[in-house]
């Protein structure tokens, strides 16, 4: 459902709270079909985004190691790396 939504589990460096809270939100703009949330969605669109980082990060924090890191980056590390010279 959520292709665009990359692994994090295993990354190296692990996860930041900025990659997590960006998988997140990705998440429920895909399920609730809202992009940009209203006045009328806000609240309940931010709460499950809060809601969904939490339980990623605890996720992430118990899990094992992987034994091979996932074969994409997160979207913010690779604008990182395009924005180096």
């Amino acid at each position: 459902m959520c292709r665009n939504i990359t692994t994090l589990r295993g990354l190296q460096p692990p996860a930041t709270q900025p990659e997590v809270r960006a998988a997140a939100e990705q998440y429920v703009r895909k399920v609730s079909g809202i992009a940009h949330p209203s006045s009328a969605t806000g609240e309940a669109y931010w709460s499950a985004v809060d809601e969904i980082e939490a339980a990623t990060a605890r996720l992430l924090a118990a899990l094992p190691p992987r034994r091979v890191p996932p074969a994409q980056e997160p979207p913010l590390r690779r604008l990182t790396a395009q924005s180096a010279p």
